[in-house]
């Protein structure tokens, strides 16, 4: 018996004129998400994309568990295909939903006739089928409210495909449709939400990372690559920019006012991300921000680090408590990474009593006297480049 996965779209079929174009990059991002698969042949057709595996021993779970991660997709279905004739429709129905209907107590029959030309409508394809369906399992009743199973029929041009049950997409719009942007990520848990976040919403991401040795290790930044293979499965390759920062760590602890470390760490961080973006064709820069959440994230701070770049600055998790971002972490199986105790350069030098409110003609001062310019023309000129793929399933 043959098996296709259907793919439902979401809103692309609202951007009118421009929808060829949303569902051409989905569908790029489907081959993409396939690749190291079993392989599949990926079409377009009637609102519905369709991805027929090419040989009979693909395994379809996983093709269906790698679709699930591609922004895009609202629901997916797994169907058997049967010739347009009931007998076909029939006998391949009982067949395929055996599993489904012999632990079920109640179904329904749900039909959609795309293929006009076909000589039963769509309440007559619901009766017959039915009607076989209590032939075979005599323990189910019709429920047409709340059934435990909903078998479908689709009747459409070239074949009729059948299926019980839905799985869930990631949702959002294809990668790469709003354009590229940078993402400050660290090893904790914000960051890679955000990221996560952003990818949804079209973004194809590059990634900065502050690496401050001796201070921080190696399994600090192996930590931040595992975290963004988790999210390049969603995302689909990352491109980590690793940027040598403990010169200029130190140079703010020597040289800076206590309670004005963190601040200028970040305007730097900023600075030297929005130079990174600029040359790798960044429109904006991405962080994990939420506001309130620690000393650097108030309103007040948070202008004071916005100063520091001349570009559009991204901070979708700035209205969400902890839970919530927690919750989406685990989701995206990030949270278990997030919370391994190697630490990021943010820890370096905390100040005892950080300013909440910075006046940011003291704080640009205080950078100014610095003088970072060299150290960061320093650190631009021995980035490192990792380049991430998705990890395992």
């Amino acid at each position: 018996m043959k098996e296709i996965v259907l793919i439902k779209v979401g809103e692309i079929v609202l951007k009118g004129l421009n929808r060829r174009n949303f569902e051409s990059l989905l569908i790029r991002n489907i081959k993409n998400s396939l690749h190291g698969a079993s392989p599949c042949k990926v079409t377009s057709a009637q609102s519905t994309i369709y991805v027929e595996p090419l040989h009979d021993d693909a395994d379809i779970d996983e093709i269906c568990e790698r679709l699930q991660k591609v922004f895009g997709i609202v629901a997916l279905h797994r169907a058997a295909v049967a010739e347009k004739n009931m007998e076909c429709i029939t006998s391949t129905a009982l067949s395929y939903l055996e599993n489904y209907l012999d632990g079920a107590s109640t179904f329904k029959v749900e039909a959609k006739r795309s293929d006009k030309k076909f000589p039963l409508k769509s309440p007559e394809i619901c009766t017959q089928l039915g009607h076989e369906i209590l032939e075979k399992f005599s323990h189910l009743s019709v429920d047409v409210h709340q059934p435990e199973i909903q078998v479908t029929v689709e009747v459409r041009d070239f074949a009729a495909y059948i299926h019980a049950g839905v799985l869930k997409g990631a949702g959002g719009v294809p990668v790469g449709s709003s354009g590229n942007g940078t993402i400050l990520i660290s090893g904790g848990i914000d960051s890679p939400v955000a990221a996560w976040m952003m990818a949804k919403r079209g973004l194809r991401l590059n990634a900065v990372h502050f690496a401050s040795p001796p201070y921080t290790s190696q399994r600090a930044e192996d930590k931040v690559v595992r975290l963004l293979e988790k999210v390049s499965a969603y995302a689909g390759n990352i491109k980590l920019y690793v940027v040598p920062f403990t010169e200029i760590q130190e140079n703010i602890k020597n040289n800076c006012p206590e309670e004005l470390f963190t601040i200028i760490m970040r305007r730097l961080m900023m600075q030297i991300s929005q130079r990174i973006a600029e040359q790798t064709g960044s429109s904006c820069l991405i962080t994990g921000e939420s506001l309130g959440q620690v000393a650097s994230q108030t309103m007040q701070a948070i202008v004071t680090t916005d100063d520091a770049a001349d570009m559009v600055v991204f901070r979708p998790l700035i209205g969400m408590d902890k839970e919530e971002i927690i919750r989406i972490s685990r989701k995206i199986d990030t949270f278990d990474i997030s919370i391994e105790p190697y630490e990021d350069c943010c820890t370096v030098f905390t100040p005892k009593h950080p300013r909440t409110r910075p006046v940011l003609k003291y704080v640009r001062k205080a950078q100014q006297d610095g003088n970072f310019e060299k150290m960061t023309e320093t650190a631009l000129e021995n980035l490192k480049v990792i380049n991430i793929s998705p990890g395992k399933l």
